[in-house]
Order: structure tokens, then C-alpha cells, then sequence
């Protein structure tokens, strides 16, 4: 391996890195580098690798996916695995199958390595192993990165580069960092007494540690639940405190909250059977050991000014004064169950990687774009990216951060490639074709409903227009610097969402008469539809921060709600596509209606102008003719009346209204086409 001047001819870097000599040390040089081999790491590399791009993975364990080496800890993944769907359209089949990776190799779908609907962790350590082999994704184990800093440099990409090091003292450098770390250091809650606490991460697992025992969960998650779960059977009572309220998955419509799976001690705390939950805040409580090493539940503000090591005997506890209060009983074992937040630690203060504030805390800053806030060039991925979306949508989990990982290679491919978004251009005919298409199979639009949407940029004249899919639209005012494409001429934005009152831990959403049905009060529908935004100019950043509160995009032109449908199928042609069409005809001051050539032909002779259709179909000698067989099926569908036996020499009254298109032709002595009726018939077409 040649060396190389650093900081330029960077393209000339691929695949090998370059050795650099900066102050006496050497750094191993890559355009890119990404820390962490899980799985939004491995897709960043698949991405990455099948761009032809100079990149390395670092990983601190000698295989991918260490993090589900471990966790959850009672091995059942809260991801579903659905094996089948009564459909084979493999991207339809994505919207449920949320384990999956992203990649051509079809070997590399998940439910090829399990068919439980729930998987165990242990399959998904196998399947990333694999998914790295037999890709050769270019992974370097068993290196943990303890520090990354900056190096100022005017000739690189973003005006500095990223230095990293490992455990071993070795040096890299690169020209864009993406991190992928997870979040994986336990939150901890410091209190008199915590060193009696035992965490989630080394807790016992086997229920025979826990019988005739008395417990109290930390808590109120999904590894929390899982924990009681798993003891249920076994303990005399179960515990559970919490600063908030349990909040339940199918009420707020967020994979993250608590599923269905772990649920049972609901179950047992109201149907009265000993266990119970309790909201408080954790660092007011304290807990006192006792003489026979049971766990005593007391209140911060009573210990104050006093000594515990004093005894217990010698301390005030609530039940003292309140001899109901509700934690009187005292426990045989308290477990810290309240998850993990991103590791700060190994990033010098030049990188400005900052905490998000309030509940997003546990998260680094970053942009919708996923860049750091703090520094150009550094992009998070995966679960510590869920700050963009937290208790919105699922880009904290596999099957929201694939689609997420794959957005920011985009942009990257255009930022220091100069590869633009990917896209196809569609005469506008196929417009509503288009959109019904991707409502109904798009996998990215349906998991990351409100963050990911499609954008359709209109050319001059409506003539035709530019579909690019699942751009993140929380920077839709950058979208021309980011995906190197104009939208000179307005455009649509489709996107999915809930109702806007539907979600919330406080919701019913089994109430009666929760769904919409028909298509004029689609705006009302409250589960899951598609919304077409429709914009003249595209919006601005002040547009942008100004919006609506709850809105994921700024107040539109106009406004396009599909109605919600329970099969999750937008096909029906009345309630669904026929609204639609009338809503983008509208938008664009045009026909969207197709016709057949006769059609046409009759339209040349009677309108000034010619529907879309005819002009990109008809003109150019194309589309589709009649013929006797489908004359015939018009006949049997409705669509035509049977002419085969009748005169139109004759002055027969028309069958037509007043004033019709078919009256005004007979007036003029124009004979009147048997198909000409599929003109009159607007709406059937």
C-alpha cells in the first residue's frame, strides 16, 4: 500500500487506505469512517460498499451485532417477523418483516433464518454475521474507538478531518464520520441506597433466583415488563415504579412503548392479583438495608441530616406516618430496568456532540438530515439518530433506520460525489398511477410515516414530472442543495400519517366508530393513511420553523388525505383513486383522465385543447385503439350502449342530456362515435 498526501487526490483512496504522517504519528486514512457493526452500521456499509466507496467499520467486539449478543436479556426480540402477507411484492412484504436488512441478496431476508413471529436475539446475531460475510463488508473487529477529534484542513470535504483511536493507540483518519454506535451505557438514577440496586444488564434471568421473593422493577419500558415477565409465575409480588405513566404501544402508535408481549403484569396489578405499579420520581426515593437484608422503600427528604449506616432502626420511614403508604412492605430484591443512552464520552469537545435536552437527553443533537448539529460531516445512525423521531416514528429500530441510513447515503452521494437523489421522470399522465403505486407497496413511506416522503417536482407546463422517493422532509426547504434536483415548478409531497388526535398514552383507540369509510371525510381518518401536500414554491426554512404545531410540513396550497382503509389497500376506485385524480387535476389545472384513441381523435374536433393523455399518446401516433372485443366489454360493463343494430342516418332523439358534448356534435351533423360515450363518462374511466 503506496502512501499518500494527505488532504488530496481523496478519490484515489478507494478501497485501500493511505498512510499519513501528521506530528510524528500515522493515521491510516479512509473517506469514510463508521463506528459500530450493528445493524445500521452493516447497512451504511452495504450502502457504501455497493457505491464504490473507500470506507472501514470499526467494531469494538470480534462479531456484528454485539449488542444482541447480550440483549434483551431474555432473548425474545419485540421485532415481527411475518412470514406471510398474502402478497409476493417484496417491498410491500418490508412493511412487515421488521428485521430485515436492506440489500439485492434475497438470501439475506430474515424470515429465511426464522419463522417465529417474534424471533429470538440469538438468530439476529446469526443473520448480521452473515449479512457481513457473505456481503464482505469491510469490517475491522475487535477495535474499539476510545477517542475522536478534529483536524482543521481547508482542502477537506467539510474543512476538517475526523481523527480517531483506538484501544491500541493506532491513529485513522477520515473525511466524513458516521457513527453507529447505538445507545448502550445503562441509565443509571443515583440515590441514597442505588448500591443496593441491580441492573438489567446483569441481573439474573433464571426464575428459580426469584421464587417466594418480593420484587421491586425500576422501570416502565419494555425491558422492564420483559423482566417481570420472565418472574412472574415465581415471585410472591412484583412492583413497578416509574416517573410516568405506562404508556401502551397499540394507544400511541410507537413500536417503542410497551408491547403487547410483555404486558402480563397489567394484567395481574388490575385484576387485582398482588403485583402493582406506582409513578414517582426515582431520585426522591432511597433505600435502606436492613439486618436481615430486606430492602426498605423510604423518601429522600427523610434521610436528610442523617446518617444511614446509623441503622435503620434510627431512621423515620413513611409508613411511620402514612401506615398505608404503599411501598410499606419491605422487598427482597430492587432491578434498575431504565435502558440506554449514547456514549459521549469518547468525543473531544471540538466535535460539539451535545445531549438533546428533556426526554431526548439520551440522544446526540442532530439535524433532520441526521449531521451533527455541532459538526459538518458527522452523521449519527440507528438508534442514537431516534432524537429525529423519538415517540413519532420508528427510526429508532431496524425497520426505521434502514430506510433513514439509506437517506443519509443519498445525500452524501450528492454532497461529496456530486451523484444526485435518485429519481424518474414520468409524463404526467402517470402521475396518479405514480402515487397509488407507492402508497401501496412503498416500505419506506409506511415505517417512517411523517419522516420520509416521497417528493414529486413538477416540470414546466405540468407536462410531466420527477418522482424521488423517501427524502427526509424535515429538510425539505434544502432539498435542491441536497439531492442536486430544481423544483422550479411546485410540488407534491406524499407522506402517511395517524389522525392528528388518534395517538396518545391517555387515547382510546377502541372507541366505537373509530374508522373513516368514505372518501369525503378522509381528512378525519385516524389510522394510518396517505397525505399529499401539494406546494406552489418549495416551502422555506422560516416556512419550515414556523409551521404548525404537530404538522410535519408547513401549511400547504392544498391538501390531499387518502381515507384510511382496513385492508391497508388504496386501490378501490371510487373511495380512493377517483378522489385523488380530482385532487391533483385540480392542483394542476389539467385532464389526468386517460382515453382511447377514438377518443382522441373526437377531442382534436372539439376542444381547443387536447387532455395530456391524447397529446403524449394519440399525437404521437401511440395509445390504445378500439377493436370490436372492447367494444364489446365496454358494452357488457356498462360504459357503452349496444349500437350494433342501430340507424344514425335517422333523426333519433339523443340519449344524452341537454347541451351534452354527443348533442352538440348531432346539432352540427357530426356523427357521433360509439365511443364517444367514454369521453361523457368521467367519472367511470
Amino acid at each position: 500500500m503506496a502512501p499518500a498526501v494527505c488532504g488530496t487526490l481523496l478519490g484515489l483512496a478507494l478501497y485501500a487506505g493511505s498512510l499519513c504522517a501528521v506530528s510524528g504519528a500515522t493515521f491510516l486514512y479512509h473517506d469514510y469512517c463508521v463506528i459500530g457493526a450493528g445493524p445500521a452500521g452493516l447497512q451504511a456499509a452495504y450502502f457504501l460498499q455497493q457505491a464504490g466507496r473507500d470506507y472501514i467499520v470499526f467494531e469494538r467486539s470480534h462479531a456484528p451485532g454485539s449488542f444482541f449478543a447480550l440483549y434483551p436479556r431474555h432473548r425474545k426480540l419485540i421485532s415481527i417477523n411475518k412470514q406471510y402477507t398474502g402478497k409476493s411484492n417484496s417491498e410491500f412484504n418490508l412493511r412487515h418483516d421488521w428485521n430485515s436488512l436492506l440489500s439485492h441478496d434475497r438470501r439475506l431476508l430474515f424470515r429465511r433464518y426464522s419463522r417465529d413471529f417474534f424471533p429470538d436475539a440469538d438468530t439476529m446475531v446469526r443473520y448480521l454475521e452473515d449479512f457481513a460475510s457473505l456481503l464482505k463488508l469491510r469490517v475491522q473487529y475487535n477495535t474499539a474507538i476510545i477517542h475522536v477529534t478534529l483536524e482543521k484542513n481547508e482542502q477537506a470535504w467539510n474543512g476538517h478531518y475526523f481523527l480517531l483511536t483506538d484501544q491500541d493507540r493506532k491513529n485513522y483518519k477520515c473525511s466524513s464520520l458516521l457513527v453507529a454506535a447505538g445507545t448502550w451505557v445503562p441509565n443509571v438514577v443515583n440515590f441514597p441506597g442505588s448500591e443496593y440496586v441491580e441492573g438489567y444488564e446483569t441481573v439474573s434471568i433464571n426464575p428459580e433466583d426469584f421464587a417466594g421473593q418480593t420484587v421491586l422493577i425500576l422501570g416502565r419500558g419494555n425491558s422492564a415488563f420483559e423482566t417481570a415477565e420472565n418472574i412472574l409465575g415465581v415471585t410472591n409480588f412484583i412492583h413497578m415504579v416509574s416517573r410516568s405513566r405506562v404508556r401502551l404501544s397499540w394507544a400511541t402508535h410507537y413500536v417503542g412503548d410497551l408491547r403487547a408481549i410483555n404486558n402480563g403484569l397489567l394484567d395481574t396489578y388490575q385484576l387485582k392479583s398482588l403485583d402493582g405499579l406506582l409513578e414517582g420520581d426515582l431520585e426522591d426515593l432511597a433505600i435502606i438495608k436492613d439486618k436481615k437484608g430486606k430492602l426498605h422503600i423510604t423518601l429522600r427528604f427523610y434521610l436528610e441530616n442523617r446518617n444511614i449506616s446509623t441503622g435503620i432502626d434510627s431512621i423515620t420511614l413513611p409508613q411511620d406516618e402514612l401506615d398505608n403508604f404503599a411501598t410499606r412492605a419491605p422487598y427482597d430484591r430492587v432491578i434498575r430496568c431504565l435502558g440506554w443512552k449514547f456514549d459521549f464520552s469518547i468525543y473531544n469537545r471540538s466535535l460539539r456532540i451535545m445531549p438533546g435536552k428533556g426526554n431526548i437527553k439520551k440522544y446526540p443533537q442532530i439535524k433532520p438530515s441526521y449531521e451533527s448539529r455541532g459538526t459538518r460531516g458527522l452523521f449519527v445512525l440507528g438508534t442514537a439518530s431516534h432524537s429525529v423521531d423519538f415517540r413519532k416514528s420508528a427510526g429508532g429500530f431496524i425497520h426505521g433506520f434502514r430506510y433513514t441510513t439509506r437517506a443519509v447515503h443519498r445525500l452524501l452521494e450528492n454532497r461529496h460525489h456530486g451523484v444526485p437523489w435518485p429519481s424518474t421522470v414520468y409524463p404526467i399522465t402517470q402521475l396518479t398511477n405514480s402515487i397509488i403505486k407507492r402508497v401501496n407497496e412503498a416500505s419506506g413511506l409506511y415505517q417512517m410515516f411523517s419522516v420520509l416522503g416521497d417528493i414529486i417536482l413538477l416540470r414546466e407546463n405540468a407536462t410531466a414530472f420527477e418522482y424521488l422517493e423517501e427524502y427526509p422532509i424535515g429538510v425539505l426547504a434544502e432539498l435542491e442543495m441536497q439531492t442536486g434536483r430544481k423544483a422550479r415548478n411546485g410540488l407534491f409531497v406524499i407522506i402517511m400519517e395517524y389522525g392528528r388526535n388518534f395517538s396518545g398514552a391517555d387515547k382510546d383507540v377502541f372507541y366505537y366508530n373509530r374508522a373513516v369509510g368514505e372518501a369525503q371525510h378522509a381528512w378525519q381518518s385516524n389510522f394510518l393513511h396517505p397525505v399529499i401536500y401539494y406546494y406552489k414554491h418549495l416551502p422555506t426554512e422560516h416556512e419550515m420553523r414556523v409551521r404548525p404545531p404537530d404538522w410535519p410540513l408547513p401549511r400547504p396550497n392544498a391538501i390531499h388525505h387518502i381515507v384510511e382503509d382496513f385492508l391497508t389497500d388504496w386501490t378501490a376506485p371510487n373511495a380512493h383513486i377517483l378522489p385523488l385524480r380530482r385532487f391533483l387535476e385540480n392542483c394542476l389545472s389539467t385532464d389526468l383522465r386517460n382515453f382511447f384513441a377514438e377518443s382522441c381523435f373526437l377531442f382534436a374536433f372539439t376542444h381547443q385543447k387536447l387532455p395530456p393523455s391524447c397529446q403524449q399518446g394519440y399525437v404521437r401516433m401511440q395509445g390504445l385503439v378500439g377493436s370490436l372485443e372492447l367494444r364489446h366489454h365496454a358494452v357488457q360493463a356498462g360504459l357503452l350502449q349496444d349500437y350494433t343494430h342501430t340507424d344514425f342516418s335517422g333523426d333519433r332523439p339523443p340519449d344524452s342530456h341537454d347541451g351534452s358534448q354527443e348533442q352538440l356534435m348531432r346539432d352540427h351533423g357530426i356523427p357521433v362515435h360509439p365511443l364517444q360515450h367514454l369521453v361523457n363518462a368521467k367519472d367511470e374511466l
